[in-house]
């Protein structure tokens, strides 16, 4: 197979492990997704190398009861062992009951990769604001669309941790 492809497979999946690590809170996969002299910056948020975004990670989410992070229109541009990337981004936040809100923002996340021993990860990883809206949550609206499916959680109750392979993702 093409070198190109697989490594566009590769980068790909690396975004979507962070979108997952963060929506289900494994914090150590997200932490796995980082070289040790990476950074990240959410802006004035935070800005720092990963074991400090790890740690930062576990406040910054806990007024979300739940969130979703969507990725679109990515484009990779690859030079060997080195790589850029450009992601269009929606994040979807929902604070805990009662009163809830939706924090939405839309977004772009520009990121530097470096495949070091065969494995593809972040270098820097810069998070661009779009546009963005606030608004209260639809109460009838949720409980008449969710029917009996499943509930989304944001913790290990989340009916995704019951797939031991996706599980797994964040052990070493």
């Amino acid at each position: 197979m093409d070198q190109s492809l697989l490594d566009h497979v590769a980068l790909r999946d690396l975004v979507m492990r962070y979108c997952r690590g963060c929506d289900r809170r494994d914090f150590a996969l997200v932490r796995s997704l980082y070289h040790d002299d990476a950074i990240d910056d959410h802006g004035s948020m935070f800005k720092g190398d990963p074991d400090a975004f790890v740690a930062w990670l576990p406040t910054a989410m806990a007024p979300w009861e739940l969130t979703i992070h969507s990725i679109s229109n990515s484009l990779f541009a690859v030079d060997g062992d080195y790589a850029e990337g450009e992601h269009h981004a929606r994040a979807y936040h929902r604070t805990h009951p009662p009163e809830r809100k939706e924090y939405i923002v839309h977004g772009r996340y520009l990121d530097k990769y470096a495949r070091r021993d065969g494995v593809w990860k972040f270098l820097h990883r810069s998070l661009v604001f779009d546009h963005g809206v606030i608004r209260d949550v639809d109460e009838v609206s949720f409980a008449q669309l969710s029917g009996d499916a499943a509930m989304g959680r944001a913790d290990r109750d989340d009916p995704s941790w019951s797939l031991p392979l996706l599980a797994g993702l964040g052990e070493a």
